[in-house]
């Protein structure tokens, strides 16, 4: 057996980043930037305002006040979209829009809510009311106040959000070049799996694994493809793994123990390279991770539980490294044990937990149902694995502990 970090150190260092390929703004969301996105104009790409109101010139109105109000000539209505001709000259305003160019010869813009409207009432060539002070540049969102031509707006190696998505659009691009999402080609495998909508007969269970990782897949960037299941033979077994090739990476869930029906194993050493089986944890201390013509192979353990912990520490680093990402762990936090655990001391645990932060700041540990590496509830109502390290056969409550918080994303706080 080798510990997890070992483990984990084989399975990155074997794992190359995807190249990358043009698409939509929409499915750039989530993905890793490849190049750099520059500016082909200033943004804003003209002077204008951020309210409705009245442009006008500062000297006019800076001394305006409700018992004291100045009055101008309205000489022009401006909407959106639309370029004003009009200059705004000494007791004068334009009426304006929000987003409409401002016109030349005013600096200032006065919310439409500190005006009153005076003669021939929204008309040009009627009047205006100011009823409080304007500040030079008030309200008006200068050219080039974001962005200018030529510069970099988005950096090789961000993660497309929604505001990146906007910036990308409001630059000129329709599309991104972002890296690859791997697909992931996914096995279960098990004399004793019907699908989810059999009733199980004796001795049979629902393939629910292949749904928890097809979504655990799905949430870590990549791509799910599910083949079926494959029975325990070797033939079986050996027409699926020998698919490995079409994809970037390969997932199998079940038959890599010591049974005697578990062919998983077999079939990969003799298909392609096997790096490692067994590794120091609880649960799934089964987990097998190699290539077949290529393509990285896991074969995590048949147990719920044990495949999606199995995932959370191998397979979901993988993919995240093969997307371009650069945080491949998710967030670790200090939290005090509520309560005393015994362990085998040659080992990692994992126990699925529920992190609960106290008044004064810092988090609070506890399990969040029964341990049993074949029962899903407790990694449901979790937010966290609770890591308890080897060398300890008994951990007593109020011992600080490392807490993987599988609720969050790699790189968040």
């Amino acid at each position: 057996m080798i510990s997890v970090e070992e483990a984990q150190g084989q399975v990155l260092s074997r794992i190359m980043v995807l190249d990358a390929e043009r698409v939509t703004l929409l499915e750039s969301l989530g993905r890793v930037l490849e190049t750099d996105v520059i500016s082909d104009i200033d943004v804003s790409p003209f002077d204008n305002t951020a309210m409705d109101g009245y442009a006008v010139r500062y000297a006019d109105v800076r001394d305006a006040s409700e018992s004291s109000p100045v009055t101008l000539q309205v000489v022009d209505h401006i909407p959106a979209g639309v370029q004003p001709e009009i200059p705004v000259g000494p007791g004068q305003a334009s009426r304006i829009m929000t987003g409409a160019p401002i016109p030349s010869g005013a600096d200032a813009v006065v919310m439409v809510e500190y005006t009153r409207v005076g003669e021939n009432a929204g008309s040009t060539g009627g009047t205006v009311e100011v009823l409080r002070p304007a500040t030079l540049g008030e309200h008006i969102r200068s050219r080039g106040e974001e962005v200018h031509e030529g510069e970099t707006v988005l950096l090789r190696g961000e993660t497309i959000g929604p505001a990146a998505i906007g910036l990308a659009a409001s630059v000129g691009h329709d599309t991104l070049l972002v890296h690859r999402r791997p697909r992931v080609a996914i096995v279960s495998t098990g004399d004793e799996l019907v699908e989810v909508t059999e009733k199980p007969g004796p001795g049979k269970i629902r393939n629910s694994n292949t749904h928890s990782l097809a979504a655990q897949v799905l949430e870590a960037g990549g791509e799910p493809y599910v083949l079926g299941i494959a029975r325990d033979t070797e033939e079986d077994t050996r027409a699926l793994l020998g698919r490995a090739p079409e994809f970037d990476l390969m997932v199998t869930t079940g038959g890599v123990s010591m049974g005697d029906f578990d062919v998983v194993k077999k079939v990969l050493v003799e298909m392609g390279k096997l790096d490692f089986w067994k590794v120091a944890m609880r649960p799934g201390a089964p987990q097998t991770f190699g290539t077949i013509g290529g393509t990285p192979f896991f074969g995590l353990p048949g147990n719920p539980t044990s495949t999606m912990v199995g995932f959370e520490m191998f397979v979901r680093p993988a993919i995240r490294k093969m997307a371009g990402f650069t945080a491949l762990a998710r967030p670790r936090v200090i939290a005090t044990l509520a309560h005393d655990t015994k362990k085998k001391s040659d080992r990692r645990y994992f126990l699925r937990g529920r992190l609960t932060r106290s008044p004064e700041g810092g988090y609070t540990a506890a399990i969040s149902g029964n341990q049993s590496s074949a029962l899903l509830t407790a990694m449901h109502r979790g937010n966290c694995l609770i890591s308890l390290p080897e060398g300890e056969s008994f951990v007593p409550a109020g011992t600080e502990v490392m807490c993987i918080r599988i609720d969050l994303e790699e790189g968040t706080a």
